[in-house]
């Protein structure tokens, strides 16, 4: 049996395998960010599928870090019986399914929310504001509240984000982080509120509730976060006893080296983060997903036996095949049908997540 297949465990949540569904936006909750039926018919079509582990999309914390229209939410009680209805629908197949906790910071789109977006460091002549010693407090808390629900909701863990330019990738970044005060300068520093609001969750939800972090292993830009520092914050926190890293890279304003990269034709394009991975996971020593472009078996199983990655993160062609992972196990080995073209992120502005191309063969 491949490796892929192995059961495994991360802290007490036994997963049937090592394929994990990347946080993918989906554009189907409610206006105020309730679940709706589509968005768990998507999650349960996941588990049906055979993914061994499902991540939400990014779910927002607090109502000024919603990032787009009809995005999660997670920043009020109300919003968990919805929830609720999530998890059970995905674990009455065997599912397992992850929360992320999100933030967008200064990339929070003010005309939607109706409220000034927050910057890590002050940007002159720019619709953010700065945050101050007086919000940190807050933000901490709402990570942490956002926990407590998932956890009273059912999700069977929850995982910080803080990749791609969000919130708590900017307090890591240089790029966007200039503070002067203690979250600001060395990368103890600026990884400081990324530890604290990982220090609130645990204290949160216990030591037997798992904790994930998704993390850039770089910004690709100048003066964006580094791989050095990027493994010096991933030794942090797995000191601290955080459960595993998904590895990511890039950022929200895109470019040739953005999260969701086009043109994935062959192995050789495939995991477009998987020397970072090798240096991060050897010096991390700690469980690592990896995401960025796997599309074939056998470069999944490959990462995987090398030990470069423990788990296989996919997004977009999840978002085609939702079955990719029972078509892999009952022997049809072929390259996932997706041709990377992001057409799926302009139908989730539109109507909710979903692969254009399938669309029109239908």
């Amino acid at each position: 049996m491949s490796k892929l297949f192995e059961q495994t465990a991360l802290n007490r949540m036994e997963l049937a395998n090592r394929f994990v569904r990347s946080a993918t936006w989906e554009g189907m909750a409610a206006g105020d960010g309730a679940v709706t039926p589509p968005l768990v018919e998507a999650m349960a079509a996941l588990a049906r599928g055979g993914v061994g582990l499902i991540i939400t999309s990014h779910a927002y914390v607090r109502p000024e870090g919603q990032a787009g229209p009809r995005q999660l939410g997670i920043y009020k009680n109300e919003l968990i019986p919805g929830l609720q209805e999530l998890t059970r629908a995905v674990h009455e197949f065997g599912g397992r399914i992850v929360m992320q906790l999100a933030h967008a910071g200064r990339f929070a789109p003010g005309k939607l929310t109706g409220l000034t977006p927050l910057a890590v460091s002050e940007e002159p002549d720019k619709p953010y504001r700065e945050i101050t010693g007086r919000d940190i407090p807050e933000l901490i808390a709402a990570f942490a509240g956002g926990a407590g629900r998932a956890r009273a909701a059912g999700f069977d863990g929850v995982q910080i984000h803080a990749a791609h330019g969000y919130l708590l990738s900017q307090f890591l970044s240089p790029l966007f982080n200039r503070r002067t005060d203690e979250y600001g300068g060395k990368i103890e520093n600026r990884a400081r509120m990324l530890v604290e609001v990982y220090k609130a969750i645990r204290k949160t939800v216990g030591e037997d509730y798992p904790v994930l972090i998704k993390l850039n292993c770089s910004d690709f830009a100048g003066h964006g976060l580094t791989l050095e520092d990027s493994i010096a914050a991933g030794r942090m926190l797995a000191g601290l006893g955080l459960d595993a890293i998904e590895l990511s890279g890039g950022l929200l304003t895109g470019g040739s080296l953005s999260p969701s990269r086009p043109g994935i034709n062959t192995g050789a394009d495939e995991a477009y983060f998987r020397e970072e991975a090798r240096q991060f996971k050897s010096a991390a020593g700690i469980p690592l997903s990896l995401v960025g472009g796997i599309r074939s078996f056998s470069v999944a199983e490959r990462l995987v036996e090398d030990g470069i990655a423990d788990y296989i993160s996919l997004s977009r062609p999840l978002i085609r095949e939702p079955n990719l992972i029972q078509r892999w196990q009952s022997g049809d080995r072929r390259r996932a049908e997706c041709i990377s073209d992001n057409s799926c992120f302009r139908a989730a502005l539109a109507d909710g997540l979903s692969c254009e191309v399938k669309n029109k063969k239908c």
